[in-house]
């Protein structure tokens, strides 16, 4: 009886074959990993950015360990508006930065007085400050802004450090990162923050 022939490939066909596929499973996955890697890059420079809340000078509307997505594009299409809550580098300490909301807008006029917001002479209509103001800071006299200034305050109004602080004062246009967008922590407060 003759032997019978093998059928199929060769056994060192197989494991070029395999070598091949894990070679290219390999290759598939680094170029996942970059692809991945440069759009994260892409989001962070341009897009958004993660930061967190720590303190108090934003509470009620955020919370002490509040994770949030910064929005970094909206401000290179549009001018910030009156009530948005703005991220910025605080000047005197390195990789820190402020979350508040914009009160006054460029070429206003701001004067806080009886614990009061005074913008070109009125009182502003607002709530989010929900106890009254007991110290004006700077903001005791008149401080006329600038075209690209904005004055900004916390929302707990007598527990932040914002443009009544010297040290803060008022925020240059090109110094706000982007506005607080989107809150990711905790999970049972995840969503889109409202500024206006």
């Amino acid at each position: 009886m003759g032997q019978k022939k093998r059928r199929g490939k060769s056994l060192a066909e197989e494991y070029e074959e395999k070598e091949r596929s894990v070679l290219q499973e390999l290759l598939s996955m680094l170029l996942y990993m970059a692809i991945v890697l440069g759009l994260t890059f892409f989001v962070i420079t341009f897009v958004g950015q993660r930061t967190y809340v720590s303190g108090d000078s934003m509470r009620n509307t955020l919370e002490d360990g509040d994770n949030l997505i910064v929005d970094k594009i909206t401000y290179r299409f549009s001018a910030p508006r009156r009530f948005d809550i703005i991220v910025f580098p605080f000047e005197y300490e390195e990789d820190t930065y402020y979350i508040k909301r914009i009160i006054g807008m460029p070429g206003e006029t701001i004067q806080i007085a009886d614990g009061k917001i005074y913008v070109d002479g009125e009182q502003l209509n607002e709530s989010y400050g929900r106890e009254v103001m007991e110290s004006p800071g700077i903001a005791e006299t008149p401080i006329a802004l600038g075209d690209d200034e904005y004055f900004v305050l916390g929302d707990n109004r007598n527990a932040s450090s914002d443009s009544r602080d010297p040290s803060v004062g008022v925020i240059h246009q090109d110094r706000i990162i982007g506005r607080a967008w989107l809150r990711i922590w905790p999970f049972n407060k995840f969503g889109i923050l409202k500024h206006q």
